[in-house]
């Protein structure tokens, strides 16, 4: 189970506060306990002049001596409108031995040089999934379940032009193949928290899981899963969980949730909701 960071503003801006400086950073959750530790790879994404993606990724836990360099030059050189940061704690549903689960290729942010995306929980089944990927399917590189997800987003987003519906299509999308399994006791997902750009003047975060587990790695009064949200005039900030002790200053994103924020030239424009799933939606446990 990871943590995400996403940055929108209004101009280019280093995320390196929040990446890697303060007391909740990025760095500082990657490693709050041993039992804890996102020890399976990192992850800065960033959109370039001209509006090409750009990621730079470590194989290994940010803190540790070999990839902490690294995690702070690229929090340094990430400064964009539209910044992402991603730690991995690998998921396994493919019970892979460790030398192959861990590679630079299934360490998020994923990207296809217009878009970025990065993910918190597991799909179970991203074998049977893949057939729903389409013509993206030839394009997955690595051995993460996450990648699948996000290449069936991408799918789905491009098929609808709303990534709001590609969302909620892919998530039908995880139930059918649940479904056409015989409803095993294991959830279509234990959770779909993504944050998904399409391009330098839009950040989408999606909130959504199912069970219980466990609770935030600094904050422990957040539920695991509870996405959290900041927002100024000229600057939105989404994480896993908030990147300052400021009372008041961050707000939830519960399971079912979703924001939307839209950069204009002198304000960030922001939405939040629930997602409209339909009634009928069986998703598996819900969140206690």
């Amino acid at each position: 189970m990871c943590r995400l960071l996403g940055l929108l503003s209004t101009r280019d801006e280093s995320a390196e506060t929040w990446l890697a400086r303060s007391d909740r950073s990025l760095l500082a959750q990657s490693n709050v306990s041993p039992e804890t530790a996102q020890k399976d790879g990192w992850g800065v994404g960033w959109f370039e002049a001209g509006g090409r993606a750009r990621v730079e990724k470590g194989i290994g836990g940010a803190f540790e001596p070999s990839e902490r360099e690294r995690f702070l030059a690229a929090a340094v050189d990430a400064r964009s409108p539209l910044v992402l940061g991603h730690l991995r704690h690998a998921s396994n549903p493919l019970q892979l031995p460790r030398e192959k689960l861990i590679a630079l290729e299934n360490s998020q942010p994923f990207e296809n040089h217009t878009a970025l995306f990065a993910h918190n929980g597991s799909i179970p089944f991203p074998v049977e999934t893949r057939p729903l990927l389409g013509v993206h399917e030839s394009k997955v590189r690595g051995v993460n379940d996450s990648e699948v997800l996000f290449w069936l987003l991408v799918r789905n987003t491009e098929e609808v032009g709303d990534p709001l519906v590609g969302y909620l299509r892919t998530v039908e999308d995880l139930v059918r193949v649940w479904q056409g399994l015989k409803r095993p006791p294991v959830p279509p997902f234990s959770g779909l928290n993504v944050l998904f750009s399409r391009g330098p003047d839009e950040l989408w975060a999606f909130c959504l899981w199912t069970g219980d587990h466990g609770t935030g790695l600094i904050d422990t009064g957040r539920r695991y899963y509870e996405m959290t949200y900041h927002a100024a005039p000229h600057r939105v900030l989404v994480g896993s969980e908030p990147f300052d002790g400021e009372p008041g200053a961050w707000h939830s994103l519960t399971s079912g949730t979703y924001l939307v924020a839209r950069r204009h030239e002198h304000r960030i424009d922001l939405t939040t909701g629930k997602l409209p799933f339909p009634a009928a939606l069986e998703l598996g446990p819900t969140p206690t």
